[in-house]
């Protein structure tokens, strides 16, 4: 059985006060033995994470990272650096980078990378725009991010890949993938890692990052291929957060059973 995998991905939000309510709310929530759940906060809020979440369950994260370890690269931030700060995941091509950042299939592949070299575990996100869905175009889109990635690893190193598929045309819009259409797609990227490597394909989390809320976690984590949540503006509400969260381990629970 595939672990359950939430992370929360508060993008370019918080202060120092709220985020302190937040993550004493998240702490404080009931222990799901087969959940692991994590935080992806901005940049200037690690410390805070560290110093809140230390001795908790709760892992935590950055947004993103360089593909470059060090160097004349104002703004960037390195892969080291993420870990001073206790970082276990880091978000890589989230579409939102890929969108307003132009960043490019080989630099997200150069980015995981990267994050691997540092013993950091890299969120790949993958998907695809409207424009894109109704052009018919989905699969080619999203397999040609992810085999960027895979051509740029060796084997052994899939194994500590996530995955996240994120329709771009459900990301804030309060449209959301049926379960049949994302456990479609999910099983399609566990299908092409699986051509490099059956053992990844087999123990890879796949997580669904499109308008996941307390709403519809419950029928989306019950799909066979969706191992986990990246939860946007969910993941600002301790709440919402912990409802997804149990609904994960409740899936968990089911499967096992």
């Amino acid at each position: 059985m595939r672990r359950k995998l939430v992370i929360g991905n508060w993008k370019m939000n918080g202060s120092l006060a709220a985020n302190s309510v937040l993550l004493r709310g998240i702490a404080a929530g009931p222990a799901n033995q087969n959940v692991t759940t994590a935080v992806c906060a901005p940049a200037p809020y690690l410390a805070q994470c560290q110093a809140e979440l230390a001795g908790t369950a709760i892992a935590w994260g950055g947004q993103d990272v360089s593909a470059y370890a060090a160097g004349a690269y104002t703004g960037e931030v390195a892969a080291s650096m993420l870990q001073d700060f206790g970082c276990r995941y880091v978000l890589v091509g989230h579409s939102e980078r890929r969108a307003y950042h132009h960043e490019t299939n080989e630099l997200v592949a150069q980015k995981a990378r990267a994050a691997l070299d540092a013993g950091l575990t890299p969120v790949v996100c993958v998907g695809e725009t409207l424009a894109e869905r109704e052009a018919g175009r989905t699969n080619v889109v999203v397999c040609a991010q992810l085999q960027a990635v895979l051509d740029v690893l060796e084997n052994p190193a899939l194994e500590k890949l996530v995955l996240a598929y994120e329709p771009v045309w459900a990301i804030g819009t309060g449209r959301t993938a049926t379960p049949a259409l994302a456990q479609e797609l999910h099983a399609a990227l566990r299908k092409q890692v699986a051509v490099r490597s059956e053992s990844a394909a087999a123990t890879i989390a796949i997580l669904y990052g499109g308008s996941m809320k307390p709403e519809n976690a419950k029928d989306l984590l019950a799909q066979r291929d969706i191992d986990g949540g990246l939860i946007g503006g969910a993941a600002l509400k301790a709440k919402d957060f912990l409802a997804i969260t149990g609904a994960a381990n409740e899936a968990a629970n089911e499967t096992a059973n």
